[in-house]
């Protein structure tokens, strides 16, 4: 192995232990860190058009936990505004440079801290009633940060939280939701030619890690401190948005 390509392997290896932490229960915030990181050793569309394959795997285990758990009324609500966001966020990733797409991202995890610092405070004080256009604007929101970012949750985390379900069904359906917004953002990826697959063939062999780290998730979401673990996933979030905006 050429030692230049050995940052793009480590990096690439952390990332999808993250992702399969955050699936097998540590949080979203693991999952979120995945495209920044990648992007400090590829530009941020390759990194992009890299996760959405290895997502699409963690995907299969997701669902097939939680099959036939998920509130199709909500996913009805949601998908077809999620592919309004969806397809502004392809125009935008075709339209801007890597340079300009690096430095969005890093505004974007820092926005996503900032999210996550306050999300409790922000969840007390909203006083909700239902209406079906709230399903609409977390779709599309979520649809346009997952396309750019593949950072959707917060908005379908707000939105599915302030609904009358149970905690099996608010996974599960998350778990639904984003599966399909992968397989609709594949022919979006495709046309925007940020899939390279000489490059998902040179990570393929790490791919038995999205297993064991879900496997890990599972395992540590019953023995850590979830909001421990958390806070160190944020600090790298930060870091790694400061490296992108400095690198940019």
């Amino acid at each position: 192995m050429p030692i230049d390509t050995l940052p793009i392997v480590m990096i690439t290896a952390s990332v999808i232990l993250l992702i399969g932490l955050s699936k097998g229960g540590l949080g979203g915030a693991a999952g979120t860190a995945a495209a920044p990181l990648l992007s400090l050793v590829m530009p941020p569309e390759m990194a992009i058009g890299l996760l959405l394959p290895l997502l699409m795997i963690t995907d299969i285990f997701a669902v097939t936990v939680h099959w036939n758990r998920w509130e199709k009324r909500l996913l009805i609500l949601l998908i077809p505004s999620s592919v309004i966001g969806v397809t502004l966020g392809t125009l935008l990733i075709t339209s801007i440079s890597s340079d300009m797409l690096r430095s969005g991202l890093g505004i974007f995890v820092l926005i996503f801290v900032f999210y996550k610092l306050l999300e409790t405070r922000i969840q007390k004080s909203l006083h909700y009633e239902v209406h079906n256009w709230h399903g609409y604007l977390a779709g599309a929101t979520a649809g346009f940060g997952s396309t750019l970012a593949h950072a959707g949750g917060p908005p379908i985390v707000i939105y599915l939280l302030l609904q009358d379900i149970t905690p099996r069904c608010f996974i599960a359906t998350s778990a639904a939701y984003f599966a399909i917004i992968n397989w609709i953002k594949l022919p979006y990826y495709a046309y925007a030619g940020i899939i390279d697959l000489n490059r998902l063939l040179g990570v393929i062999w790490l791919m038995p890690l999205i297993p064991v780290g879900v496997l890990i998730g599972r395992w540590l979401s019953t023995r850590i401190n979830k909001i421990s673990f958390e806070r160190v996933i944020l600090l790298l979030l930060i870091i790694t948005a400061v490296l992108l905006l400095c690198g940019s």
